[in-house]
């Protein structure tokens, strides 16, 4: 099942998409899914998937995000396996949805994608033990944690300036709840050349063990994001080139979807 968000009408309103449809859900996703088995209910009205603006598919009070957790993309920067999870935080002012706009920062001198895959939360999550981490797990996303790398270097490694810019955090098309999370192929396109590709066997820390990790720290609740890392083919002086004003960048995850965003310099919208 593929769950959206959606404006149409003045309105916002959340529903399912089904090929070129969307069927309207009633109420909000979260408190429908609480349980194993919960059934959505589906409210009246059927739109055009061409009629709707599809909007970030969730609201997250906090995306914490997680570095450096594929094993190539540890290699290809030199770096040792970490011991257990890496994680900032993204705000929610950074949150946008697929075919808006990444606003590049006029003070930046390289702002790089990351293609990423999203673990939405389903339901208030507080030191969860692993092998029950799918309970509290609403779907997956694709996730573009959008990074400005000098900053990260002028900050001494510190992430948050780097990564809290407005428009930041591209989240989208959907959330898929009827997938596993631990075999899928990941890719990322600039102008439709991929320059990530990848599958989430290569995390160091599986989804389980992130949900375990995250919510030993701090609660999660519904519609937060994991953001689980991004793979090799970013970041990197020797590695492809970073993303400029008029680029089109795309995250496409093996049934999710693609999340299409376009760069526009700081003032255009």
């Amino acid at each position: 099942m593929k769950i959206v968000r959606f404006a149409i009408e003045r309105a916002i309103r959340y529903g399912v998409l089904e090929g070129d449809k969307v069927r309207v859900i009633a109420g909000r996703p979260y408190s429908q899914l609480r349980e194993p088995q919960a059934k959505l209910r589906l409210g009246e009205g059927t739109y055009s998937l061409a009629d709707v603006k599809l909007l970030a598919p969730c609201l997250p009070s906090k995306i914490v995000a997680v570095g450096l957790n594929y094993r190539k993309h540890a290699e290809e920067r030199k770096l040792p396996i970490p011991d257990h999870p890496l994680i900032f935080l993204k705000p929610p002012s950074s949150v946008i949805g697929t075919e808006d706009n990444i606003i590049y920062p006029s003070v930046s001198k390289r702002v790089d994608y990351e293609g990423e895959m999203g673990v939405v939360v389903g339901k208030k999550a507080k030191a969860v033990k692993r092998v029950r981490a799918r309970e509290y797990i609403l779907g997956y996303t694709c996730v573009n944690d959008v990074s400005a790398r000098q900053e990260m270097a002028d900050d001494g490694g510190q992430v948050t300036r780097s990564k809290s810019y407005d428009t930041f955090a591209a989240i989208g098309p959907c959330i898929e709840t009827e997938i596993s999370p631990d075999d899928l192929r990941l890719e990322t396109c600039l102008n439709g050349e991929v320059l990530q590709s990848s599958r989430t066997n290569d995390l160091i820390f599986p989804v389980d063990v992130l949900v375990e990790f995250v919510s030993s720290i701090m609660t999660l609740l519904p519609g937060d994001v994991i953001s689980t890392g991004t793979p090799s083919g970013t970041g990197t002086p020797e590695g492809p080139g970073p993303m400029k004003p008029g680029d089109i960048v795309e995250v496409k995850i093996e049934g999710i979807g693609t999340l299409r965003n376009y760069v526009v310099e700081q003032g255009l919208r």
